[in-house]
């Protein structure tokens, strides 16, 4: 029925459609006479929202129609409605579902039947259809095309699951169950009458209380009862049902699975010592003579003489195939290091002696030799104006000149090591110093001295000049460091993983050095490869005091303090690619070890496979 006021008849014909295409419009839709329904004047915002949920007591049962716009207030009967249907009833009040049910069409009995067609003949004769069929069956079971069904066998069927599984993949966890041990069944000890061997006596009661859980050999105390009805609760046995649980389920019990490898394959296959001959293995010869500790050696560019300075303050030139010391030449110190002039035109050497470096000639040998070194020396004169040098170049006094001394290079501080050029005419000095004066490089002929470093590196150990090209190795405790002599820059700096650096010895192909430490190591760098060692060797027990290369053979030599020295093949091949080869093949005995210290100087023969080896014992020895 329509409401009676034209006013209130506000309803929207706008029909079933959705709402939001009005968005935009003032309007809202159109009543019955076809006129625009306004929307309201400005929608609600939050606070009015708000206000309105606070003051409006009707505000709970308000509801907006989205058709018109306007706010209709809910009556009793659509409040309860809504709730109904919130719980899942039903709509109508009076609507009962659990009525029963009536079957409408057999409830009450007819006296006519539903149709009263008379029924057909089909109904009551046999059918020929499906006598038909029952012959064709009957043929067929005749003929044995169809089979009688087998009985169902009703027992039930079980599979092996992993049958058709590769009995050689270790497949899945099934492989690597490992079945959890048993537990230790009761013994005797555990009887409710055991013997009485098994009863614990009063010391071990205590014993046995006083020891850790952990350490008893038995986790109860064996009781004696007198018959099996005396035998109480066994107190422990939650705790051993939960001891167990945890063991089985928290012990993580797993298969190994082993791998075989034959120990062999795991040592690198080395040639055999006899195939990398010629090399020392035996003492030839004894150089004695000298009271003291010989601390250093060197041999003569020919090999046909042997220098060596000892702590006595003698330099003792020998003759290497007899042992026959040819001269002795006091200096009145302790001789800390000896260098023969690697040229053979030359007849030098170079002597460390407390502060200053001697050049002395030997007067060994070829008499036109040593004559003309003496006319070099000579030869030199002095430049016009004074220049200002790290050292003093003194010539010798006629006493010195008489002794075969021919110049002083006098330092500031003792002198640790000298060593030469492979020309001969330079020799570098090591100083024990902190400052940057460490390392001199002084020249012969026009006897003129420099401070290669501007600032210390670090304490110097030792210097080599390169034996081919221009480079000059510098070794500090832990570094080495490589310059280059001619663009006066650093260019490697080689880290030897050691301690403490004692001595250096680099390859006469100029590619390979190594580095002995006190920390018993020899580490062989490969220059080319890598600024770190390439092999560290540790074949010695004690510390490392020289090392040296052999100039034609593939070997090298290292003496230590436990009074031997390890003659190692290190071959060194043209092909780039191929790293070298190194093998120790000799240990050679013979020293005896005095004040701790073992071999001090190892150095091979120039030409023969021959190695030289001083001592502390006061002896150089020839191994060839």
């Amino acid at each position: 029925p329509l409401p009676s006021s034209p006013l209130q008849d506000i309803r929207n014909t706008v029909g079933n459609i959705p709402m939001e295409w009005y968005q935009d419009f003032p309007h809202i839709g159109y009543d019955l006479e076809g006129k625009k329904i306004y929307k309201p004047i400005r929608n609600k915002d939050e606070l009015d929202l708000f206000l309105e949920k606070m003051e409006n007591p009707d505000y709970w049962r308000t509801v907006q129609d989205k058709m018109t716009g306007a706010d209709i207030k809910l009556t009793d009967e659509q409040v309860d409605l809504v709730h109904r249907l919130q719980k899942g009833q039903f709509g109508d009040v009076n609507f009962n579902p659990y009525e029963p049910a009536v079957d409408f069409f057999t409830h009450e009995v007819m006296i006519h039947p539903v149709t009263n067609r008379p029924a057909d003949k089909r109904s009551f004769i046999p059918s020929l259809i499906e006598k038909e069929k029952v012959s064709k069956l009957v043929h067929a079971i005749k003929m044995g095309w169809i089979k009688p069904r087998k009985p169902k066998d009703d027992t039930p069927t079980y599979y092996d699951l992993w049958a058709h599984e590769d009995p050689n993949s270790i497949l899945g966890r099934h492989k690597m169950h490992v079945p959890a041990p048993k537990m230790k069944l009761p013994g005797h000890e555990e009887s409710y009458n055991p013997p009485p061997e098994y009863l614990l006596s009063e010391e071990e009661k205590l014993a046995w209380e006083q020891q850790e859980p952990a350490e008893r050999k038995l986790n109860f105390v064996p009781q004696q009862y007198r018959c099996l009805r005396a035998v109480p609760a066994y107190s422990r046995f939650i705790h051993e049902r939960f001891e167990r649980c945890l063991d089985l389920y928290l012990c993580p019990r797993q298969r190994k699975m082993r791998v075989n490898v034959d120990p062999e394959d795991l040592i690198p296959k080395l040639p055999k010592p006899r195939d990398l001959q010629p090399f020392p293995t035996t003492q030839a010869l004894i150089y004695r003579g000298h009271t003291s500790l010989v601390r250093c050696l060197s041999v003569s560019p020919g090999g046909q003489w042997l220098v060596s300075g000892s702590d006595d303050g003698t330099v003792r030139f020998w003759e290497v195939c007899t042992a026959r010391c040819m001269k002795t030449l006091p200096v009145g110190g302790v001789v800390k290091s000896v260098a023969w002039n690697p040229n053979p035109t030359v007849c030098l050497v170079a002597v460390c002696v407390e502060q200053s470096v001697l050049l002395v000639n030997p007067c060994l040998g070829d008499k036109l030799l040593y004559g003309a070194t003496d006319q070099v020396l000579e030869s030199y004169v002095a430049p016009e104006e004074e220049r200002v040098q790290p050292v003093q170049w003194v010539t010798a006094t006629l006493e010195e000149h008489s002794k075969g001394i021919r110049l002083v290079v006098q330092h500031s501080k003792a002198v640790k090591q000298v060593t030469w050029h492979g020309k001969g005419d330079y020799f570098a000095s090591v100083v024990s110093d902190n400052s940057n004066m460490q390392v001199l490089i002084h020249q012969t002929s026009k006897r003129w001295s420099q401070n290669p470093f501007r600032k210390s590196k670090g304490l110097v150990q030792c210097v080599l000049f390169h034996p081919i090209r221009p480079y000059f190795f510098v070794a500090t405790q832990r570094y080495v460091r490589v310059y280059n002599l001619l663009k006066q820059e650093l260019t490697k700096k080689l880290m030897t993983n050691c301690k403490w650096v004692s001595s250096m010895a680099i390859h006469p192909g100029g590619d390979n050095i190594i580095c002995g430490s006190y920390d018993s190591k020899l580490a062989w760098f490969d220059l080319d490869l890598s600024t770190r060692p390439y092999q560290l060797l540790r074949h010695h027990k004690k510390a490392l005091r020289s090392v040296a290369f052999h100039k034609h053979y593939p070997l090298f030599a290292s003496g230590s303090d436990d009074g031997t020295v390890i003659v190692c093949h290190g071959m060194v091949y043209n092909d780039l690619l191929q790293n070298p080869l190194l093998v120790p093949v000799k240990v050679l005995k013979g020293h005896v070890t005095t004040l701790d210290l073992g071999v001090l100087d190892v150095l091979f023969h120039p030409t023969q496979p021959w190695v030289f080896s001083s001592g502390a014992d006061g002896t150089v020895r020839l191994y060839t």
